[in-house]
């Protein structure tokens, strides 16, 4: 963790750069306070460091009062691997001159100074006072890598503890700050794995028979590739609760993935179900919209498609499944603008852009379709590599046929 935090160092040296003079000392202090000083900085400037820390010492026996020089010596010793040292020095720097100084009453930089006292005390196993100042300090922090790290570790602390909603309210934080950063998308998972968990089991013991707990016996089962449990503990939950939000259309989801034509009937079914149940229910009248576009009912196709993009405007499937379906009627300049959409809205979205291409091209537009072309291709690419990555991670689901859901 500190060689990570060690890229950051000269970020924590170079806010605090400003000292202020030595007050009520003789004029030899004064000359020997800012001998020790220009010396600090001249090793810091070689990229020095542990020597850079005896003359802050000294500076510091001089003046205990000087916030600059208690933060560099702590962030120093720190970095040096000597959290327990640094703490003493990180702490005065908090509280030099102000005995219980606010947050809003900090120089500039004192809050990762914050931050670093909280990650110094975690590693000297304060874990109370660690949290504390890391809690203080994350949401004034504005350097992105020392947010992420101090976020991180504070999840870390949240976790151990068994506070995983703290956990999950920092993890919405980082992902809103850093949404492509790995460390942070691998720490939502497990957070989120954790709740899930955590989760599972409070039901399993305040109401195992409940028509919940088969649904979420459901999403287990499904998870597993074990389809065929799956749909029989969906059909436990509707026997239970017929009127269960969700239920219908989560089970005409699986049923929908089977090659059973019975299967795909019932999958039908259910989202017509889903609909008695909420008719507005944008996801299962676009799944019904996509079974009428493949059987060929073309005019009830456009009208659900039509319907679902007045529920969700910003649904690309719904604008792209318009779009096509407006092709189909030989409506090709109604089905520009919602291909443009969809492509705004999802721009790694291969079949738009496809469509857009060839779209461009009857069109006589033969740059916008050779740039549609192309991204096209770099889309499919990716796809297919994603594809390969969930074939190797995912368990196969067993095909779903009719009548073996009964026998679970």
């Amino acid at each position: 963790m500190i060689a990570k935090l060690g890229i950051a160092f000269a970020g924590f040296i170079l806010l605090l750069g400003a000292t202020r003079c030595v007050s009520q000392t003789t004029e030899d202090k004064q000359q020997e306070f800012a001998a020790h000083m220009q010396k600090a900085r001249s090793y810091l400037d070689q990229k020095q460091p542990a020597l850079a820390i005896p003359e802050f010492e000294a500076v510091v026996a001089i003046d205990p009062e000087n916030v600059d020089a208690q933060a560099n010596l702590g962030v120093l010793l720190f970095f040096q691997g000597k959290a327990a040292d640094a703490i003493p020095h990180l702490r005065a720097a908090l509280t030099a001159g102000k005995p219980a100084v606010r947050n809003e009453e900090r120089q500039p930089g004192l809050a990762k100074i914050q931050g670093l006292l909280g990650m110094a005390e975690s590693r000297t196993l304060d874990f109370a006072d660690a949290r504390k100042d890391m809690e203080a300090a994350f949401p004034s922090i504005q350097d992105l890598r020392f947010q992420v790290q101090l976020g991180l570790e504070l999840v870390g602390l949240d976790t151990a503890s068994g506070d995983l909603e703290k956990a999950a309210a920092v993890i919405a934080q980082l992902r809103k700050a850093a949404p492509d950063n790995p460390e942070v998308l691998y720490a939502a998972y497990r957070t989120y794995s954790d709740l899930a968990g955590e989760s599972m089991l409070t039901l399993s013991l305040a109401a195992p028979d409940s028509a919940q707990m088969h649904q979420l016996l459901a999403h287990e089962d499904t998870r597993q590739g074990n389809t065929n449990g799956a749909v029989a503990q969906y059909r436990k939950a509707i026997a239970i609760d017929p009127h269960l939000p969700g239920v219908h259309f989560e089970l005409a989801e699986l049923l929908h993935t089977s090659t059973d034509d019975t299967v795909k009937k019932g999958a039908e079914q259910e989202y017509h179900a889903a609909l008695l149940e909420n008719a507005q229910d944008e996801k299962s009248i676009l799944r019904l919209a996509e079974i009428d576009a493949q059987k060929g009912n073309t005019e009830q196709s456009y009208n659900e498609y039509t319907k679902a993009v007045e529920l969700q405007p910003a649904d690309a499937d719904a604008k792209l499944g318009l779009a096509k379906t407006l092709i189909a009627m030989s409506q090709s300049d109604k089905a520009l603008a919602l291909l443009e959409d969809t492509v705004q809205l999802e721009p790694t979205n291969a079949t738009a852009h496809y469509r857009l291409a060839t779209l461009y091209r009857t069109m006589g537009r033969a740059d916008d379709a050779k740039r549609e072309l192309e991204l096209y291709k770099k889309f499919k690419e990716m796809k297919e590599k994603l594809r390969a990555l969930y074939k190797e991670l995912q368990v196969q689901p067993k095909e779903i046929r009719a009548g073996e859901q009964d026998e679970q």
